[in-house]
Formats: C-alpha cells, structure tokens, sequence
C-alpha cells in the first residue's frame, strides 16, 4: 500500500484523483437538494398525490441514511475502490432511469436505488480521502475541499434545479448522468489499486439489524405527520428493539460491524451530534424557506433558487481555505463560531413578512448560513476522522454521514409537523414557528459545540491572553 501522502505539494495524479472523489460527492449531495424546486412540475406532469409526492424526496433519503453504515463498512472490507466505481456506475444508471419515468411509482423506486448507490459512494470517497492523506495539515487540505464540494453540491441544488426546471424537470435527474460517467472513467484510471482490505469476516446479523433499524427510523420520521399516532409508537418501539438487537449482536460477534469503542471517542461522537444539527436543521428551514418563497409570495422556481444563490456561492469560494484555518486553531472553535453563525442566519428569518427586504433580511440571512456551512462542514469532517485507524475510516464515514442524513429527516419531520398545523390560521405565525424549531436545535447544537473548546492561559506570554484547545 503506497504511504500516505504527507507534503501538501500533490502531484497531477494525485489532484486528479481528490477531484473524481470530489465531484462525486458533488453530485450525491446534488440529488439531495436539487429535486426540490421541481416537485410541482414532477407532480403536475405525473400526477402524483400531494403524499406520494414527498416519497420522491424521501425515498432518496430513505436508502441513503438507511443503508450509509453497511456502505461504510462494506468499503473497509471489500476495498474502497472498488465499492466507490460500482456503487457510481449504479448511481448513473439509476439517474438516467428516473429522468426516463412516466410513473411516480418508478420514479420514487429509481430515487431509492440512487440514495442506496450514494450510501456506498460517499463512506468509499472519504474514507479513500482519509486513508491516502496523512493525519495533519495534507489531510485537513484534501478534507476541505472535499467537503467543500459536498457542502456547494447541496447549497447550488436548489439554484441548478431553478434553472433546468426551467427546461423541464427531467433535466435535474439526467444532468448528472454524464458527469458520472465521465468521474467512473477517470476514477479507474486515477484511483489506487494498491489498498489493503481490512481483516475480518462480514457481520452479516449486525448489518441486517442496524439497516432494518435505520429504514424503519427514517420511514417512521418521514410518515409519522401522515399515519396515526399509535403507528408511529410502534414503529419507534420497533426501532429500539432492533438498536439494542444491534448492539448485542456486535458486542459478541468476532467481527463486528461497529467496534463499539468508536464511539468512546468524544470528538468523534461531538461531530456526529453536529452534523444531525447542521444538516437537520437547514433541511428544515429550506423545507419552509420553499413554502414562504413560492406558495406565499409567489416567486417562480427561479427566482427562489437565486434567493439561496449567495450561501452557495460563499461556501464554494470559501470552504477550501478551512483547512489552514483547522490547523491553526483546531476544529472545536470553527464548529461554535459556524453553529453561532447558523443560528443568526435563521434568526434574521424570524422577521419574515408579507413583503420581506432583500437587502436588510434575505441576504444577510443567507451569508450568514453560507458563513456556517463554511465553517462547520469541513471541521466536521477532520474531527470525525482524526485520531481513527485506517481500517475503521469507512466506518467512521458511514457513522457521519448517517448522523446527518437521519438528522434531516428527523428535524424535517418536526418542522413539517409544526407547519402544517400552524399556517392553517395564522401562515406568517406558522412559518415563523417552525423556523423556530430550526433556532433551537441550533442552539443545543451550540451547547454540544462549545463542550469541545476550552480556554486555558499561555503562560509563556501574559496570564490575560487565552488561546483555543480542542479537548
């Protein structure tokens, strides 16, 4: 296996290969968003209920936070290369399948199958990331670009999938069919051959609970607003027997999915917890930012996604640069200092009204969340994979990417919930409320942040000058 890579001076290959990774994650965290702007169309063109429509989000969803810890692991053990290229081949054919449907029922299957192949991709493309750079400054380098490009996939979704709905809504499913054809060429030319595989056999038992718990966990969220409330207890009943079963399960098999002192790892467990924050919670306040936007003020499917265009944009251009910056100062302060940044962006939304101000409302709000991704998305990433051995970096992937894909439906659902039943009175009240759901999650989201960042004198200068120290 070729040592990891320690100067920060990378070669052409090396480049390439960081880049395939790249725009792969790119387009895995595309899918998540950019289907958004064109659910009216989808629905209109199809026929689709108002009910099966969400499954076309959800569904994506679904396989994708259900199925990220096997992908993970999987990758470990089976080779990250190799996992990667399949599980890109799969996510290009089923993407061009669901820009081909005439059936929302196919439609909503072909988007499972494209969050089941982006379970795989993304651990693989992380874990290779992590495994090819060494823990450092050439490591938390390649990380923020990474999730840099992660963090812009999600962020531009929603303004790509103005403009193409604009052409018409098939074209947010065949985009990225080229551009994943191209990354699966250039990935079997640049990615190594020479990794090793971890040791172990599968834990096939511990797989099939930890799935079963995660489907059921996101299904249970993502229905719990459309079934009965004696349902949606069983269903969550069901979901902690299968947790427990899963963790019996993996503390006496020989090799276990999940070495469950992982998770002893505080700064480690502190990431996962703000990622479930990050995302959760901007999943929510874009769910209703969409609602006010189009069904309120009545902006068109463009001019919405130029309304989101600012925090893209500033994630893009800025995101790279967190790597020196986690260097200098650790992760800890970039994730308070982004969390506290998260929270003035959605309190700006507090003051929304029949006819907001662009430039003293929208805006500010939208740097100010572009300004939190920035910083939190990256230093998320290092710290959940520092300080982890090679072999368990695809379980530490798949353990974060989890973390954030249940925390959006989880906090979607609340804010949905919150929504509908406040809007039927009162729209502008109900919209402000559930804003407020996105407010306080960031806040414990703050609380969990600043546990990781502890001031301490430096006593080689004055007893008054404090500096950072991740703990």
């Amino acid at each position: 296996m070729t040592p990891p890579v320690k100067d920060e001076r990378w070669g052409a290959r090396l480049w390439g290969a960081l880049s395939v990774l790249c725009v792969v994650l790119f387009l895995d965290a595309l899918d998540v968003s950019m289907v958004g702007v064109a659910l009216p169309s989808i629905q209109s063109d199809l026929g689709m209920t108002t009910s099966s429509l969400q499954w076309v989000v959800s569904g994506y969803v679904l396989g994708y936070g259900g199925l990220l810890l096997l992908g993970g692991r999987t990758a470990d053990l089976l080779g990250r290369r190799r996992v990667f290229l399949t599980a890109l081949a799969v996510f290009a054919v089923a993407s061009l399948l669901g820009g081909l449907m005439n059936d929302g029922t196919l439609l909503i299957a072909a988007r499972f199958v494209k969050g089941i192949s982006a379970a795989f991709t993304a651990p693989a493309a992380l874990s290779i990331i992590t495994t090819t750079f060494a823990e450092g400054p050439a490591r938390n380098r390649a990380l923020s670009i990474f999730s840099a490009c992660g963090a812009s996939g999600f962020s531009l979704g929603l303004v790509l999938s103005g403009l193409l709905t604009e052409i018409g809504w098939r074209w947010t499913f065949l985009m990225p069919v080229p551009i994943a054809i191209i990354a699966l060429i250039a990935g079997l030319r640049l990615l190594s051959r020479g990794e090793e595989r971890g040791e172990g056999g599968h834990d096939l038992l511990g797989a099939a609970t930890i799935t079963a718990a995660m489907l059921l966990l996101v299904f249970t969220v993502v229905e719990a607003p459309q079934v009965s409330v004696l349902r949606t207890v069983l269903s969550v009943v069901g979901v902690v027997v299968l947790i427990v079963a899963f963790v019996v399960v993996e503390r006496r098999v020989r090799h276990p999915l999940v070495r469950l002192g992982i998770l002893r790892s505080a700064p480690l467990v502190r990431a996962n917890i703000g990622l479930v924050i990050l995302f959760g919670s901007y999943v929510g306040f874009q769910f209703v930012a969409m609602q006010y936007f189009q069904n309120l003020l009545g902006w068109s499917a463009l001019h919405t996604a130029l309304a989101f265009l600012p925090a893209g944009l500033l994630v893009a251009i800025t995101s790279t640069k967190m790597g020196k910056l986690a260097d200098r100062f650790g992760t800890a302060p970039l994730i308070a200092l982004g969390t506290l940044s998260l929270i003035a962006g959605y309190v700006q939304f507090l003051r929304i009204d029949e006819h907001p101000s662009l430039a003293t409302m929208v805006l500010p709000g939208m740097v100010l969340l572009g300004i939190a991704f920035a910083l939190t998305f990256p230093a998320l990433n290092i710290q959940a994979t520092n300080g982890v051995r090679d072999e368990e970096q695809g379980l530490a992937s798949g353990l974060l990417n989890t973390s954030g894909q249940v925390g959006g439906a989880v906090v979607l659902a609340v804010v949905t919930a919150v929504l509908t039943s406040g809007t039927q009175a009162d729209p502008i009240a109900g919209f402000r409320a559930a804003i407020t759901v996105s407010v306080v999650f960031g806040l414990i989201g703050l609380v969990v942040a600043l546990t990781g960042v502890r001031f301490r004198s430096r006593t080689a200068t004055t007893a008054d000058e404090k500096v950072f120290e991740m703990v």
